[in-house]
């Protein structure tokens, strides 16, 4: 009884609080740049600010569709593209919280609001007066003396509407509308399950001599977590890739190994509770529907008709094209680590939880190299200089870090942004390292995208960067691998793209295809590796000298080192990926089955197994990637020959053909799209020989 009266005390408390306490989510934010105010917010703000949000942004609507005057430009598509700006202040917050910090709370809220924020939106998306005002001006568009902004705008909003089934009849349009209900909680739930399985399994050690073979740093960074876990004395590693990878490319022990890795790529295929198969297969049947009711053959053919590639077939030609080398190359490499084993006397065959031990091996007797060597001279600090300095070097921006502006968890940190006229560009948060409340995987995004109000005036952007690299141990600060090297720069070029947008209009802000918005992103990739760019960064964590001659040598001798297993395992994914999305799924179809049949007919070798499987493969259980996970290799083509651009004029850092790159790739998302933007800045269209060279495929 005291128990109860306890909790219902607390209960009463805590509800008092909130209804004393303003909403800080109802209003626009009252801090340094309008960023969130993190520190006020509470999990419970939530729900009442989306009821908000969603009131407001439906008397917004109607006040279109009811407007006794004609439908103009103005009337419409800009107050259109101009309502539900309360919604877009909270969605971002609310997401961005979910992906890098979340609880069981904002779960629970997410599962309440996914199906509410959905049904708002179909009403809009489905809203045949305001569909029809929409049409009206569109029709009507090439008289208007719009400029090419304006005229892509009204473009973009009305094929939003008309891809999404606004001109179908009332039937298709309700079925439409459930299906897109459906669809958007299982995504949510294959998210949820992820995490869960992320989080799930850990591999404890509690005798010293199974680590043998793993360096100092990482038995270390293994005690750290057991601690955390109340587990001193023993090491703790986790399905985080921190911490698998160097496991496997350093530990003696394969039986561990194999535990460790199987524990990673059996993620969502567990046969429990979290088990992502049922509601995925269910997904692609939905999205299935939702494609043919909208007059597509497949999932597929709808999602590729408004990008770059344009059909499936494009897709798989190109995928094929690289494919067969790759494949290639991966069996020369396979062999190479076989040979090590014989040549070792051990009595095994190469097995896929073996092949970064083997390769690491491989590495070290091929070019003298290995991550211990590289590591020292990555420390997390200098790479986040590098790639501040490269930016300042090519845009003339630069970087201040601010201790005054809100952040929401102690690891994230805050940077406002110059540009080269040293007037405000943006905010920039960067937050680096895993933990049970962060998605896996890396992502740039917005808590506001730039854009400019109704009196002309800019909107800054408030930008995010979110990692899971290496943390630090003890006294040693993280020392990256030379893969998250890369992948920080790879974040940092979409930062930068969310930083220099720069169009008038939400929609047309930053309006590019989904294969073309990783050019940005990749090409940053390039200029890490450089030697006129490390001895700018690249300093050892402890002596403070930059990366030798020599070692810089051998890191660029081995770039292409591995290539086919990266390739094959990256493009067996991809295909994959558009089997699911082309083919006719049943409820009777069988994950496993099909993804087995799909790697057999490609004929990825055993020792391989895909970057993702169905059961893990975040790419696709949301909408994003869908179809799309292709986009990596396809804008390779585009980073490569962009990139060539820079290497031919002798200048790596040459300003004018960054300006070109930043006018026509970065900013002018508004103006140009896809090929013609490419084209604006290259003068031609790409040649995909950059790209073969640089793979080592050719």
């Amino acid at each position: 009884m005291k128990k109860a009266f306890l909790f219902f005390s607390v209960f009463l408390f805590s509800f008092l609080l909130q209804a004393q306490t303003p909403n800080p989510l109802l209003k626009p934010f009252d801090t340094p740049f309008g960023v969130p105010p993190f520190e006020q917010i509470d999990n419970e703000h939530f729900l009442p600010a989306f009821e908000a949000g969603i009131r407001e942004n439906k008397a917004e609507i109607e006040a279109i569709v009811s407007n006794p005057a004609p439908p103009d430009f103005e009337n419409t598509i800009v107050a259109y593209d101009r309502s539900g700006e309360m919604l877009s202040r909270i969605s971002p917050v609310f997401g961005g919280l979910r992906g890098a910090n979340t609880n069981k709370r904002l779960q629970e809220i997410a599962r309440e609001t996914t199906p509410m924020l959905t049904e708002h939106y179909n009403d809009i998306r489905f809203n045949q007066g305001l569909f029809n005002r929409i049409k009206s001006v569109y029709d009507q568009r090439n008289s208007l003396n719009l400029n090419p902004e304006q005229l892509l705008l009204v473009e973009k909003i009305y094929d939003d509407f008309a891809r999404n089934g606004a001109a179908l009849p009332q039937e298709q349009r309700d079925e439409l509308k459930e299906l897109n209900q459906k669809m958007s909680m299982l995504s949510l739930k294959l998210g949820e399950n992820l995490l869960a399985e992320n989080n799930l399994y850990k591999l404890v050690i509690d005798n010293k001599a199974d680590l043998a073979g793993l360096p100092e740093a990482v038995v270390s960074a293994a005690a750290e977590e057991a601690a955390k876990e109340g587990m001193n004395g023993k090491w703790v590693f986790n399905l985080s890739k921190p911490s698998w990878i160097p496991f496997l490319q350093f530990s003696e022990r394969r039986d561990l190994r194999e535990k460790l890795y199987t524990a990673y790529i059996q993620r969502g295929d567990n046969n429990n509770a979290t088990d992502n198969k049922a509601p995925f297969i269910e997904l692609i049947e939905l999205r299935q529907k939702m494609a043919q009711l909208l007059g597509y053959k497949n999932f597929a053919e709808y999602f590729i008709s408004d990008q770059m590639a344009e059909t499936p077939e494009n897709v798989y030609e190109f995928l094929y094209k690289v494919w067969e080398p790759s494949i290639q190359r991966a069996k020369k490499e396979r062999d190479d680590q076989q040979a090590i084993i014989d040549k070792s006397g051990n009595n095994f065959k190469l097995a896929s939880w073996d092949w970064w031990y083997y390769s690491e091996i491989v590495r070290k007797e091929k070019f003298d190299l290995n991550e211990d060597d590289i590591k020292p001279y990555f420390a997390i600090e200098n790479v986040r200089k590098g790639a501040f300095l490269l930016a300042t070097k090519l845009y003339g921006i630069t970087f201040e870090k601010r201790t005054d502006i809100p952040v929401y968890h102690p690891e994230a940190e805050a940077f406002e942004v110059f540009d080269k006229d040293k007037s405000h560009l943006g905010i920039l948060y960067i937050d680096p390292h895993p933990r049970a409340s962060k998605r896996s995987g890396a992502w740039c995004g917005t808590y506001r995208n730039g854009s400019y109000n109704e009196k002309g005036e800019k909107i800054y952007p408030v930008v995010t960067m979110v990692m899971n690299f290496t943390r630090p141990v003890g006294e040693q600060p993280a020392l990256l691998s030379w893969d998250e090297t890369r992948t920080y720069f790879h974040e940092f070029g979409h930062a930068l793209h969310n930083l220099f947008a720069d169009g008038h209009y939400n929609r047309t802000s930053r309006s590019v295809p989904r294969d073309f918005v990783e050019l940005p992103s990749q090409i940053m990739e390039n200029w890490a590796g450089e030697p006129e760019l490390l001895k700018e960064y690249a300093f050892h964590y402890l002596t403070g000298e930059v990366i030798p001659a020599k070692l810089v040598e051998k890191l660029n001798k081995a770039a292409m080192f591995n290539q086919g297993f990266e390739n094959a395992e990256y493009l067996s994914a991809a295909i994959l990926d558009m089997d699911w999305h082309t083919s006719a799924v049943t409820t009777s179809t069988d994950v496993n089955t099909f993804e087995n049949a799909t790697l057999s007919r490609i004929g990825l070798i055993d020792e391989i197994v895909p970057r993702y499987r169905t059961t893990n493969f975040g790419h696709i259980h949301s909408t994003g990637y869908a179809a799309g996970y292709y986009v990596y290799r396809w804008a390779g083509v585009l980073d490569a020959d962009a990139f060539m651009a820079f290497k031919a004029s002798g200048d790596l850092f040459n300003q004018e053909l960054a300006e070109k790159f930043r006018k026509y790739i970065l900013a002018g998302n508004a103006w140009y799209e896809g090929m013609d933007a490419y084209v604006k800045f290259r003068g031609a269209e790409p040649s995909i020989e950059p790209f073969l060279i640089r793979s080592g495929l050719k």
